[in-house]
C-alpha cells in the first residue's frame, strides 16, 4: 500500500486504541513503550490471522486497555485467533474466552470456555492463582494499601520547584515539574511510556542536565551534586533497564552489588579489590533479598529478570537510603517476583524514606501509593489523592481530561 494509505491506516488503529505513535521517528529513538506499541500497529496493519500479544497492555492507559480488549474482541468475531499473554490476572479474565496457565515452562491447568462462562472475574482470578501456587490466595492485585505513617508536620525529604529539562532528538523535556514527597510517603508517577518519565527519573538522580528549577534533599539544594555525591546524601535510583543500564552482564553477582561504589572501602583498598570483604558482604544481601544464584561468581546477565531486579534492590536499598526513585521496577517479571518488589517498595516507605514510584501500570500505582500525580508531554498535569474514585480522575488525566 501506498505511504497514504498506511498511514490512514494506522491513524485509524491508534484512534481505537487511545495511542499516539511518531510516524516518521525511528524506531530505535522511540521509548520500550512506544516500540512495543508500533508491534501492535504493525500486526493490525498486516490484517493478521493469529496475533500474539505479549504483555501488550502494560503502556497503555485505562481507556486504551479497555479499547484493546474490545478492538481484540471485534477481532475475534471476525476469524481472528489471538493468544493474549499477561501477568494481569484481571485482564486475563476481562478479555480472554478460556485460559492457560504456565508456571515454570510448564501448563499447569486451564480454565475451558464453559467453565469460563459460568465463572465470575473474582473467582477467575482466584482460580488462576490457585493453578499457579497450589493454594487458594486472596487475589493479589486487589490488595488494600497497607496503613503507613506518613509525617504529615515533618518537612519534606524530597523537594522538587519548577525543575526543567531541554528535550533532546531522542527523548522529550521536562516542563516546570514540582512536588514534594515526606518521610513514609509513596508517591507515584502514572502516564504512558515516552512522556518524560524517564528523563525525571534521571534529572532527579544527576544522570541527565536540568536547565532550571531546584531539588532539595532534607532541605539542602543538590541540583549541583553529581551522581555519586547525591548517592552518598541518600539519593537511590533503580532504573528500568536492569542490564542495559542498571548491571555489567559479564561481571559476576557479587561485584554488581557494588558498581556504585567501587573504589570505597571496605570493598576496595588502595585501589586493590577486597575479594574477601566482597563475597562476604554480596553472600548476605543474597540471603537477605533472596536472590536466586548459582554461585556468586555467576555473571549476572545469567539470572532471571526477577533476581536481577533483587540484585539492584538490594544495592540500592543498603545502608545510608533516604529517599528512592523506583523507574518501572515490575516491567517483564513474573506474578511471583513482581509481588515481592511491590512488597519491598511498600517496606521502603514503612521504614520511614520517601519513595517514588514511576510506573505505567495503573494497578500499580493504586495498589501502592499515598498520591498519584500524572505525567503528560514532560508535565505534571494533575496529583491525586489515592482515595476514593482515583482511579477515574487518573484516567482523565492521562487521556487529557480534567479529573
Amino acid at each position: 500500500p501506498k505511504t497514504e494509505e498506511l498511514e490512514a491506516r494506522v491513524a485509524e488503529i491508534t484512534r481505537a486504541l487511545g495511542i499516539t505513535v511518531k510516524l516518521h521517528a525511528k524506531v530505535s529513538e522511540l521509548s520500550l513503550g512506544e516500540q512495543q506499541q508500533v508491534e501492535i500497529l504493525r500486526a493490525m496493519v498486516r490484517n493478521s490471522r493469529i496475533l500474539i500479544l505479549d504483555e501488550s497492555t502494560s503502556m497503555l492507559t485505562p481507556k486504551g486497555i479497555d479499547e484493546l480488549g474490545a478492538l481484540m474482541r471485534r477481532l475475534v468475531e471476525q476469524g481472528l485467533a489471538i493468544v493474549f499473554i499477561t501477568h494481569k490476572l484481571k485482564e486475563a479474565a476481562a478479555f480472554g474466552d478460556r485460559i492457560s496457565v504456565l508456571k515454570l515452562g510448564r501448563k499447569v491447568g486451564e480454565i475451558p470456555p464453559e467453565r469460563f462462562r459460568a465463572l465470575g472475574e473474582q473467582a477467575i482470578v482466584s482460580e488462576i492463582v490457585e493453578l499457579m501456587f497450589g493454594k487458594q490466595k486472596d487475589d493479589p492485585e486487589a490488595s488494600e494499601r497497607p496503613v503507613r505513617t506518613i509525617h504529615a508536620g515533618a518537612a519534606p525529604l524530597l523537594q522538587v520547584h519548577e525543575l526543567a529539562v531541554a528535550p533532546t532528538d531522542d527523548a522529550p523535556g521536562l516542563l516546570s515539574i514540582s512536588f514534594d514527597i515526606r518521610p513514609g510517603e509513596l508517591l507515584g508517577i502514572a502516564g504512558i511510556d515516552g512522556n518524560g518519565q524517564k528523563q525525571l527519573a534521571e534529572a532527579l538522580a544527576g544522570q541527565r542536565a536540568t536547565v532550571s528549577g531546584s531539588v532539595r534533599l532534607q532541605g539542602t539544594p543538590i541540583e549541583a551534586l553529581s551522581v555519586g555525591e547525591r548517592r552518598e546524601r541518600g539519593l537511590r535510583y533503580l532504573t528500568d533497564d536492569r542490564l542495559g543500564e542498571g548491571t555489567v552482564g559479564t561481571f559476576p553477582v557479587s561485584i554488581n552489588f557494588f558498581l556504585k561504589q567501587v573504589g570505597a572501602a571496605p570493598f576496595w583498598r588502595n585501589g586493590v579489590e577486597q575479594r574477601g570483604e566482597i563475597d562476604k558482604r554480596a553472600a548476605q544481601l543474597i540471603r537477605e533479598y533472596d536472590v536466586r544464584t548459582p554461585s556468586l561468581k555467576t555473571p549476572v546477565a545469567r539470572l532471571s529478570g526477577g533476581n536481577i531486579q533483587k540484585v539492584l534492590l538490594a544495592r540500592e536499598l543498603a545502608e545510608g537510603a533516604k529517599v528512592v526513585i523506583f523507574n518501572k521496577p515490575t516491567y517483564g517479571l513474573d506474578l511471583a517476583n513482581t509481588l515481592a518488589s511491590r512488597q519491598r517498595i511498600r517496606d521502603t516507605a514503612a521504614r520511614g524514606l520517601a519513595v517514588l514510584l514511576i510506573s505505567t501500570d495503573l494497578e500499580e500505582l493504586l495498589s501502592m501509593c499515598d498520591r498519584i500525580a500524572v505525567i503528560s508531554n514532560g508535565s505534571l498535569v494533575g496529583t491525586v489523592e489515592n482515595v476514593g474514585d482515583a482511579r477515574s480522575k487518573i484516567g482523565r488525566l492521562m487521556i487529557g481530561l480534567a479529573a
